[in-house]
């Protein structure tokens, strides 16, 4: 099927969020001089100006250019878009972009990689030795680990095995201490030598019985060592203080801050639903370019034509915009409708809502919908959510009644977070714990959604438990 160009620009708009379409608003302005951001004080220059020269009116041009047959299909286009090339109109977009203040202005702070290369260029005299352990910071992971072989860095560099290895030895005690490991064991050992800790229990349990720590076996590991369970506790405590992650430090200073697209706020009992404008300037036609496109067509023809296909992409681009927000605040609209009791009442409230539900009410296609869905937030009272996080499936109780899958969760937490830690449930016990409350689902879904959760199965969780719990 082909595409109009104005349904393909309809469809690419949907997804994006205000920031996007900030960069997209921008770049469209800078290709079409017929689209310009409306200004009260623009309007008043352009206004004066066109009047000291003693010109015609502009609409009275354009009726004039109208009625040949150059300016006809530019007078048809333009109907129907009165409300964009109204000097009065005020759409939703706001009229001012902030200027940034310096003050706000953070520096960025050097990445694991700028970081490590700086050290290595003050640690390592020989220049080949610089090119190797600058090789080597190019394969460490984010997480600080080496992603790559010994063996295969010495064959690409070229080096000798033993130099290459001889190299990571130092960077392993670069900041921070552990860099460069090849596995988890490695970067705790380094992290143990640096700190001088002298514990030979925990040295071993690093070296040998990291796979049950993985498992919580505490008692296995305390009959390994022939130590008492409470002395494993101990020396498991000095070893939560050891950095498994030695990068993710530099990773972490990366914050995504997340931009609401739609604002929901109560007012007088109602649920009120706006879209958020604030950095999107407030567009319209040209009334420069329009009165040279009135003037073009009587003696001008190519530069008529030029100023008409302009006109036309512009009206596409502007009727884009304008349908983007038309069908997302009609999905946030129902939205917010069926979850009114979320909304007021909190989580044992929401109701399951699906993509082809919400494209029946509204009107239109179902990927149009996950579109609209795609990359937007929600801001409201109880926080902001992804607009997603709306959509999910039902399960239907006994009494016929849907349920949530996001309520069935939460109460999947609250029931593990009120067991009894001596005598964690099982799966089958949460499911049947479910059933007396008419929420009849198969153990593997109970294992599914408390996996989703990242809730530990019953057996590890009585063993965290018991640790936990001694003194």
């Amino acid at each position: 099927m082909i595409l109009a160009p104005a349904l393909q620009q309809a469809i690419k708009l949907l997804p994006m969020t205000n920031l996007d379409l900030i960069e997209i608003i921008d770049e469209e302005l800078s290709q079409n001089p017929m689209i310009e951001i409306a200004e009260e004080s623009i309007d008043k220059e352009a206004t004066e100006s066109a009047g000291d020269a003693g010109e015609p009116d502009t609409a009275a041009k354009l009726q004039q250019a109208a009625t040949s047959p150059e300016g006809a299909e530019a007078a048809d286009a333009e109907a129907g878009f009165q409300e964009y090339l109204d000097d009065g109109f005020r759409s939703n977009f706001s009229e001012r972009k902030e200027t940034l203040s310096l003050e706000n202005m953070l520096s960025q702070s050097p990445s694991l990689w700028e970081h490590l290369n700086r050290q290595a260029s003050m640690a390592f005299d020989d220049r080949e030795d610089l090119e190797i352990a600058q090789f080597i910071i190019g394969n460490i992971d984010e997480d600080g680990y080496l992603s790559s072989p010994v063996e295969e860095i010495a064959r690409l560099c070229p080096a000798e095995t033993a130099r290459v290895e001889r190299i990571r030895e130092k960077i392993k005690f670069f900041d921070p201490v552990g860099v460069g490991s090849l596995n988890l064991r490695e970067a705790l050992l380094i992290q143990m030598d640096h700190l001088a800790i002298e514990a030979p229990i925990a040295r071993t349990i690093v070296d040998q019985h990291l796979h049950l720590i993985e498992k919580s076996d505490f008692a296995h590991m305390a009959r390994l060592l022939d130590i008492p369970l409470k002395d494993v506790k101990a020396h498991i405590e000095l070893i939560k203080t050891l950095n498994p992650a030695p990068g993710r430090r530099f990773a972490a200073d990366k914050t995504s801050y997340v931009v609401p697209d739609i604002i929901v706020t109560k007012e007088d009992d109602e649920w009120k639903v706006t879209l958020n404008d604030e950095g999107l300037p407030r567009l319209r036609i040209s009334p420069y370019y329009r009165h040279m496109l009135a003037k073009s067509a009587q003696g001008q023809p190519e530069a008529g034509d030029f100023l008409k296909d302009r006109l036309k992409k512009a009206l596409w681009f502007l009727r884009s915009l304008d349908q983007r927000n038309q069908t997302i605040y009609k999905v946030a609209r129902f939205v917010v409708d069926m979850q009114k009791d979320f909304l007021d009442k909190g989580m044992d409230f929401i109701k399951p809502l699906t993509l082809i539900e919400i494209a029946r009410e509204v009107g239109v296609h179902e990927s149009t919908v996950g579109r609209v869905v795609a990359n937007k937030h929600m801001m409201t009272p109880r926080g902001v959510f992804p607009l997603k996080y709306f959509f999910h499936k039902s399960l239907h109780g006994d009494s016929g009644e849907e349920v949530s899958s996001l309520n069935i969760k939460e109460r999947i937490r609250k029931i593990v977070e009120q067991e009894d830690g001596n005598h964690p449930l099982s799966d089958i016990e949460i499911g049947d714990i479910l059933a007396r409350e008419n929420l009849k689902i198969a153990r593997r879904t109970v294992a599914k959604y408390r996996k989703q959760l990242k809730i530990l199965p019953s057996h590890i969780r009585k063993r965290k438990f018991i640790m936990e719990g001694m003194t």
